[in-house]
């Protein structure tokens, strides 16, 4: 059966794989970027999931990113990062709520990170984020114990995206190095000794949006190759 899916982020970089691996699976795909939903003003996102209808499955996956030492991080650098990838999960999260737990049905996965887990080096507001989105998914999950929604978090490791292309410049910007140096450094961060494929994000998704993952709620899925035990 066909699926309502949003996908939030969704036009490029992991977004784009997990909308187009819904859309192959048959499901009806939104996969709104931000001028079409900024997940971080609250009149907008409620405007958007009214008008998107009832939604099945959302996946959380709008997000930025900055690295800086804690001493040189600005507290517009800090709010930001709050704001897009914990608040707009709220947003969305509290938007959707409702309609899955009137019809007992509904799948919440939020693309988090390795660093809802550990906290790295120049990363304290992304860090910081990235720990408030898992945790919001945990309290969810608590609430939800019990029906047929579940919400659920996947923590990736670098990603080849155009955000991590970013990461790659500022190390080659500070250091001097390659970029295949740069990269090479950034790989050599996971157990999995490389960056991981955009797919192989969606593919964890789509496995916890799955009907037959009802029995699995409140988990991160790691996706580092070995590196984070839980």
């Amino acid at each position: 059966m066909s699926r309502l899916v949003v996908v939030t982020g969704g036009t490029r970089g992991i977004g784009a794989a997990i909308a187009a691996r819904f859309r192959d699976a048959g499901d009806t795909v939104l996969a709104p970027g931000r001028t079409e939903c900024d997940v971080t003003d609250e009149n907008a996102v409620s405007a958007y999931f009214a008008a998107a209808g009832p939604v099945d499955v959302l996946v959380n996956n709008a997000g930025i990113s900055s690295s800086a030492t804690l001493s040189r991080t600005t507290l517009e650098d800090w709010n930001a990062q709050i704001e897009v990838n914990a608040t707009g999960a709220f947003l969305c999260t509290r938007a959707v709520l409702p309609g899955m737990r009137e019809r007992d049905r509904g799948r919440i996965v939020t693309v988090a990170s390795t660093t809802s887990h550990v906290g790295y080096r120049y990363t304290a507001a992304y860090t910081a984020s990235k720990h408030a989105a898992a945790g919001l998914m945990r309290a969810v999950a608590a609430e939800l114990a019990g029906t047929g929604v579940t919400a659920n978090a996947v923590c990736p490791a670098f990603v080849r995206t155009d955000m991590t292309a970013t990461s790659v410049a500022r190390i080659q910007e500070h250091t001097g190095r390659a970029s295949e140096d740069a990269e090479a450094a950034l790989a050599a961060a996971s157990p999995l000794g490389r960056l991981l494929e955009p797919g192989e994000v969606a593919f964890a998704v789509s496995f916890l949006a799955a009907p037959e993952a009802a029995a699995i709620n409140g988990q991160t899925l790691v996706l580092d190759g070995g590196g984070i035990q839980l």
